[in-house]
């Protein structure tokens, strides 16, 4: 693990030049594998997914999320940040940058699929990868959990609306089956596999070997997993890449831009409340990533699989991994302003 947080950077360089060497040299494996999928959401990388996540789930100590009722700070700066700032503040800054900015660039009708696929991604916070972010960031598991299953709730009621408002547009359709296999895969099977094994390793070995011995021994699965992530990813959207360099740019500059503002707007509002580390970061990172798989599945209904919100969508996916992890760094590092 210290030799992957070291060279975080070169690794994360690697696995993106691998994963676009196996679509353009290796198509068959990035086609092969896109066939798996369901309700838009791909059974292979959601397999990697489940990988990274179950680890870090066997690390909660369930018997204390009772004890998040204790704490609601942390709760009030993640649905705040997520429904009152995020959406808002996706659609000003990539309405700046896509309709004023770059009009030299973009056509106003293109400008303005562009802006409904970032406001799909700023009304979707993070569902699965938010586990690992609070994994690198020495995040309280428990209080994520809670925070994560609480977003997904606000989700069902709040997502249709809030686009609505924002694009101007009527009988947004959510994609229901996504978000639902989603939390499936994301949270309710690791979380269930979890408990299991602690239950029955605990019974047979106790509590203190599950601890020291037990949980450790995945640690290398969630890093092997995050890599493999971004291989495949990249592998499924490197054409994509390629085909529309300075579009891929132009749209990535606000993702870029929002996100690394409603992180600090989450980290601040945290640090000024005095909320442990352990809760602050999750809390911004679960604000600063996005629920992809919820924005491009609605992006595809709503406007079509070769839509400019589709396209937009699908920048959102080539930029969060690296984003969100150099916001991984970055929350390490001030760990020791927070009390």
């Amino acid at each position: 693990m210290r030799l992957f947080e070291k060279y975080l950077t070169l690794w994360v360089a690697l696995c993106i030049a691998a994963g676009v060497a196996v679509g353009q040299f290796l198509p068959a494996v990035p086609t092969t594998l896109g066939r798996w999928t369901y309700a838009s959401v791909s059974l292979p990388v959601a397999l990697l997914v489940w990988l990274m996540i179950y680890p870090m789930m066997l690390k909660v100590d369930f018997r204390s999320v009772r004890n998040v009722a204790r704490a609601p700070r942390g709760m009030v700066v993640t649905c705040a940040t997520n429904w009152l700032i995020k959406p808002f503040t996706m659609f000003a800054v990539a309405w700046f940058f896509l309709c004023v900015v770059f009009r030299p660039w973009i056509s106003a009708p293109l400008a303005e699929q562009y802006l409904a696929g970032a406001v799909l991604l700023g009304a979707a916070p993070c569902t699965a990868m938010v586990f690992v972010w609070s994994y690198l960031t020495k995040g309280d598991a428990a209080y994520t959990l809670v925070q994560v299953a609480v977003n997904d709730l606000i989700i069902l009621v709040a997502f249709a609306p809030i686009v609505a408002l924002l694009l101007g547009v009527g009988g947004v359709r959510v994609p229901l089956d996504t978000l639902l296999l989603s939390v499936l895969l994301f949270v309710v099977v690791p979380l269930a596999a979890a408990v299991a094994t602690r239950a029955v390793v605990v019974r047979r070995r106790g509590l203190d070997y599950y601890n020291r011995s037990f949980v450790p021994k995945f640690d290398r699965i969630t890093v092997a997993g995050l890599l493999l992530t971004l291989v495949m990813l990249f592998s499924f959207q490197g054409e994509t890449l390629l085909a529309h360099p300075l579009h891929i740019v132009l749209i990535a500059v606000p993702l870029v831009v929002q996100t690394f503002l409603i992180f600090f707007v989450a980290y601040g509002w945290a640090k000024s409340w005095k909320l442990p580390h352990d809760i602050a970061a999750p809390a911004a990172l679960i604000g600063a990533s996005n629920f992809f798989e919820l924005a491009v599945a609605a992006a595809i209904s709503m406007f079509g699989l070769q839509s400019g919100a589709a396209l937009a969508t699908v920048v959102g996916v080539l930029v969060e991994v690296p984003v969100m992890l150099a916001l991984v760094r970055i929350a390490v590092a001030m760990r020791g302003r927070f009390a």
